[in-house]
């Protein structure tokens, strides 16, 4: 009898630790706050843009949002810390095209985005605007290559940071029109603004989230955009294929998580996102900004597949021009 009952008490006792467990287990996502890192500055173009969706994806995932700035080589810094993170949806990274060129540029970038991430959504193509301060002799792309024609090195671009986007973009300029102005990097497109408007460089290639705001205000003016079509806040800026330069590649913004990651919990982020971007005052203003949305933002699949073919894309790019990051 004394047997049965310590048979039927240590049954019971297995039977609630099972349950504790499963109840552990069962624990829904998300169920703390949510680590969305950039790899730039306050202000930059993602940057805004995770701010501006932060309050709706707050909402519809019950949890706090925490937006942390982790700028420096090229994305790199921040893809690093992300892919080095636990893959339990947590901690995300919200990047620039700069993740997937970084690799090819960086000897030591500690990470590979093919093989340590996976794609949640893609949220918008950006543009790059090729900009000078409103004082400048320089109209158009066709004045800009003259004065590099005359003044050779001394003609400098200003871009956010090493073998990003817009330093690929100026090498492109450079090679295509038979020019060499000197690239000048900063960390961060809103640290290259300053030495834009005083003239310290000639031009700079910034995102078009962060700079269409000042050639808008008539502090900035705008030479050419990047991309296939022209951006409908600035009908009359031509692109830089209609300005002579045959390079129509533009960056984006995109969410990412760690390798590994449950496909349920990476199917709820895809979905909130994509929820946070369906909303028209947020289609307004990244239209308004100068980028366009991604209002059907696809599978994490899709996204996946495409960004891993652009990742070979930039690389040749990045190849072609010799960019590297030290």
């Amino acid at each position: 009898m004394k047997r049965s009952l310590q048979v039927l008490i240590f049954g019971m006792s297995m039977i609630g630790s099972v349950a504790t467990t499963s109840v552990a287990i069962a624990q829904p996502y998300p169920n703390k706050p949510i680590r969305i890192v950039i790899p730039n500055a306050p202000g930059g173009g993602t940057d805004v843009v995770a701010r501006m969706i932060s309050e709706s994806l707050q909402a519809d995932l019950g949890q706090s949002i925490l937006i942390e700035n982790k700028p420096g080589a090229g994305g790199a810094v921040a893809a690093a810390d992300v892919a080095k993170s636990p893959a339990d949806g947590y901690t995300l990274l919200m990047a620039a095209a700069g993740f997937v060129i970084a690799p090819a540029v960086l000897p030591k970038a500690g990470y590979d985005p093919v093989k340590d991430f996976v794609g949640v959504r893609q949220l918008a193509i950006v543009p790059l605007i090729i900009v000078t301060r409103s004082d400048s002799k320089l109209e158009n792309i066709n004045d800009l290559l003259e004065l590099a024609r005359k003044d050779g090195d001394k003609v400098t671009f200003a871009s956010f940071g090493n073998a990003t986007p817009a330093h690929l973009a100026g090498e492109a300029i450079n090679r295509l029109g038979k020019v060499k102005m000197t690239h000048i990097p900063y960390t961060g497109g809103m640290k290259a603004l300053p030495d834009i408007l005083a003239g310290n460089v000639t031009i700079g290639i910034l995102d078009a989230v962060s700079t269409l705001p000042l050639v808008q205000q008539g502090k900035l003016r705008a030479l050419a955009v990047t991309g296939p079509k022209r951006l409908p806040v600035l009908p009359n800026m031509p692109t830089l294929v209609e300005s002579g330069i045959a390079f129509d590649a533009v960056g984006w913004h995109a969410v990412f998580v760690p390798a590994g990651t449950p496909t349920p919990i990476v199917n709820r982020l895809n979905a909130a996102f994509t929820k946070a971007m369906d909303q028209p005052k947020v289609i307004e203003r990244i239209i308004n900004g100068g980028s366009i949305p991604i209002e059907k933002g696809g599978t994490p699949s899709q996204w996946t597949a495409q960004y891993e073919k652009e990742t070979k894309q930039w690389a040749e790019i990045a190849k072609a021009v010799n960019a590297k990051l030290e």
